[in-house]
């Protein structure tokens, strides 16, 4: 006859080792909707990079034709009128060598500025990449706590069950003495 504690035993140890794995399988659920989870937060500072760069890009171009149209006001109108006022022929000569350096100096401005907007775009995509890596780093690492917890898992399910068969086999319940 068998012993009834050695096939509870074995009945106990066998539930362990399938208790043991599906609490494996729940960590390594978790562990991967965490890594998703980072990863659509870090995702969403994409987003953020884009309307920056909208943001930005549209403020430069409405401080471009403002810029353009305080030069002409401003510059270009006040030297003309200087230069009208005290009685200077406009077509030609100083009046029109300082229009001239004040458009050059405008144009190296202008210049400046589409150089600086460009330097930010720039590191807007660079920003924008670096989130795009930190979010498949969080995805990777989430699926690897989720392998180690698999592998954790299975490894202690198989534990259990040979233990189980070790005790069922030296208790008599399979194979061994009757």
């Amino acid at each position: 006859m068998c012993n009834p504690l050695a096939v509870i035993s074995t009945g106990m140890q066998v539930v362990g080792a399938f208790q043991h794995k599906s609490a494996a399988d729940k960590a390594a659920a978790a562990a991967q909707a965490a890594g998703e989870f980072n990863a659509k937060i870090i995702e969403r500072d994409i987003d953020l990079f884009e309307r920056q760069r909208g943001i930005m890009n549209a403020q430069f171009a409405v401080e471009q034709g403002r810029a353009r149209s305080q030069f002409e006001s401003q510059v270009q109108g006040t030297a003309r009128a200087g230069f009208g006022y005290a009685g200077f022929d406009m077509t030609q000569g100083t009046p029109m060598d300082v229009l001239r350096a004040n458009a050059r100096e405008f144009d190296y401005q202008t210049s400046v500025d589409e150089f600086n907007n460009e330097i930010a775009n720039m590191q807007i995509n660079d920003a924008q990449e670096e989130a795009r890596l930190n979010a498949e780093l969080s995805r990777m690492e989430g699926g690897m706590a989720a392998a180690s917890a698999n592998a954790q898992g299975t490894a202690s399910m198989i534990s259990g069950l040979g233990k189980a068969a070790t005790t069922a086999y030296e208790t008599g319940l399979i194979g061994g003495s009757e």
